[in-house]
């Protein structure tokens, strides 16, 4: 192994130093690579300097590339989306300003991505930073009661872009993307468990009367973001972060709205979650 891993956090996460991503990598470098993010859930490359083609030729290696969903496709930058609050960038841009809840990517679709890959173009001086979430040990630190209580269970996902892309919805939309998954998913690599529920976007566990549904929801909420379940990610730019889109959360801390912040994600697309 060519390149260094220094721990994040007891929670998750991994530093990985001595590697070059605007190289072409060898088979036994991603294969390396590809177990050191499944033990670590999330890792970061600190001072890459990365084009978008860079970018997308480092997601290739872990799986094909999902198209942009989440706002109008663009066709000269199909797979790729700016989250950034700029307004002269010739792209498609998403999720512009302020705090933004626990969620995983697209879980509102039949197929959500694998993993997803946040590129640091513009970090604001203050705020904006991103927190992750364990969601293996949010499972397995929950009590056997609460565990029988969620076997086999499925909850409804929904996400309304266009009206609240930010904060959990009051209402429900028929028309906007939504998606019933497992409450608990099996890593389809590693076998573990997960929650699969999250703050922003899961709205019921089916067959549950409303105060049932919410009152467990609430129980597994605070599971998933329990303080020491959690690495917050304070961005410095050049920095290349990619996480675990199957067992894991996140969230992204307040910045002031004329204080610059530009990211460009690229996912990597996903199978249908399983029990």
């Amino acid at each position: 192994m060519d390149f260094q891993v220094t721990k994040l956090s007891d929670a998750l996460g991994a530093a990985i130093t001595g590697i070059d991503l605007s190289r072409e990598l060898d088979a036994a470098t991603i294969a390396a690579l590809r177990k050191t993010w499944c033990d670590n859930v999330i890792v970061v490359f600190p001072r890459q300097k990365l084009s978008e083609a860079d970018q997308e030729r480092f997601c290739r290696y872990f799986g094909e590339l999902q198209p942009v969903r989440s706002a109008a496709l663009d066709a000269n930058h199909p797979h790729t989306l700016l989250i950034t609050n700029v307004k002269d960038t010739g792209m498609e841009t998403a999720l512009e300003d302020g705090e933004m809840q626990f969620h995983y990517d697209q879980c509102y679709y039949e197929r959500p991505c694998d993993g997803s890959t946040l590129y640091a173009m513009e970090v604001p001086k203050s705020g904006g930073d991103t927190r992750f979430a364990n969601c293996y040990t949010a499972y397995e630190k929950l009590s056997d009661d609460i565990k029988a209580r969620i076997e086999g269970a499925m909850a409804l996902n929904y996400y309304d872009y266009g009206g609240n892309p930010t904060l959990r919805p009051d209402t429900i939309k028929p028309d906007a993307p939504q998606w019933v998954h497992p409450v608990v998913r099996t890593h389809n690599e590693t076998g573990r468990k997960a929650l699969f529920v999250n703050r922003l976007m899961t709205i019921r566990i089916e067959g549950l009367d409303p105060a049932e549904s919410d009152e467990l929801l609430d129980i597994l909420f605070a599971a998933v973001e329990a303080p020491e379940n959690i690495y917050e990610h304070h961005w410095t730019p050049d920095d290349l972060m990619m996480w675990d889109n199957r067992c894991s959360v996140h969230a992204r801390t307040y910045f002031e709205p004329d204080d610059r912040r530009m990211m460009r994600r690229v996912t990597i697309k996903g199978g249908e979650p399983v029990a």
